[in-house]
């Protein structure tokens, strides 16, 4: 079945989107009123079909929205305004924003049903294929699915909950973006001390990530007491190489949350409930 799919707005990963769906022979609207010239050109080797905004809401199936992130909120505002979206006009809120920010936005589309998606991978081009997640209610987030068999695309539903895709994809970047920070400032520090290759042989030596060793959780909170310390030193070394101190400090403050269970053994629940806010729902959403 031929799917009409409105893009908001064709970037790098949805323009790779865009053009996945088109190989698969759906009709790809994108509107190209105020974009950059490199949009329009990346709009054009995807083979995406130009029309104003009205339009491309009043004819669409399915409306993507994948955009930077602090404009995803102004984009659906936007749709919500021309009040133009047919009776079974779906909305993928596609981008990385937190839970509440897609609940906001589904509160503002109550004209159409909105699905919470997010993409984890690179753009869906040479090769790639990366997937994305789709929370929300069960016969939409199925039409979504289907839109992507065929394509370097894969689709994972998660459930019902609106919020759990945004969830997954923050939870996994606030590891992935900000181990990339640690790994710059780590290695510019090292550098400056002329031991950056020694930090590259050290480094070489672990090929798992922490993300899954989920066991070491309460050996993090039963030591916290004495990695804090070492954390502010290191805050130090990166000061005196004239690199940013402040995830030093912000990890030792948290670690600081975990003062109260010095060499306790704990199970990882346990270890984590120590380190929530005190009052903080257990399972928000």
């Amino acid at each position: 079945m031929t799917n009409t799919v409105g893009l908001l707005h064709p970037g790098s990963m949805g323009s790779a989107f865009g053009a996945q769906l088109r190989a698969r022979g759906h009709v790809v609207l994108w509107c190209p009123d105020g974009r950059s010239d490199a949009t329009h050109r990346r709009a054009e080797r995807a083979g995406l079909e130009p029309e104003a905004l009205p339009a491309l809401v009043s004819r669409s199936d399915v409306l993507l929205s994948l955009c930077p992130p602090a404009a995803a909120e102004e984009t659906a505002a936007q749709v919500a305004e021309l009040g133009m979206a047919g009776a079974d006009t779906i909305y993928v809120e596609a981008n990385a924003v937190a839970p509440s920010r897609v609940v906001s936005i589904a509160d503002r589309l109550t004209s159409m049903p909105v699905i919470d998606a997010a993409v984890v991978g690179s753009p869906p081009a040479g090769g790639k294929s990366p997937t994305l997640y789709l929370s929300g209610p069960g016969k939409h987030a199925d039409r979504i699915a289907e839109l992507f068999v065929g394509t370097d695309v894969r689709p994972h539903i998660l459930g019902d909950t609106i919020g759990k895709a945004s969830a997954l994809k923050l939870a996994y970047s606030s590891y992935q973006k900000v181990s990339r920070v640690l790994a710059a400032v780590a290695y510019g520090a090292a550098e400056s001390y002329g031991v950056a290759d020694e930090l590259l042989v050290i480094a070489a030596k672990r090929t798992r990530s922490y993300l899954v060793e989920t066991d070491y959780i309460p050996k993090t909170a039963a030591r916290a007491w004495r990695w804090g310390s070492e954390l502010e030193d290191a805050a130090a070394l990166l000061a005196d190489a004239g690199l940013p101190d402040s995830l030093m400090h912000a990890a030792a403050a948290t670690l600081a949350r975990w003062d109260g269970n010095r060499d306790e053994r704990l199970d990882v629940a346990e270890a984590l409930e120590a380190l929530r806010v005190e009052g903080h729902l257990d399972n928000p959403g």
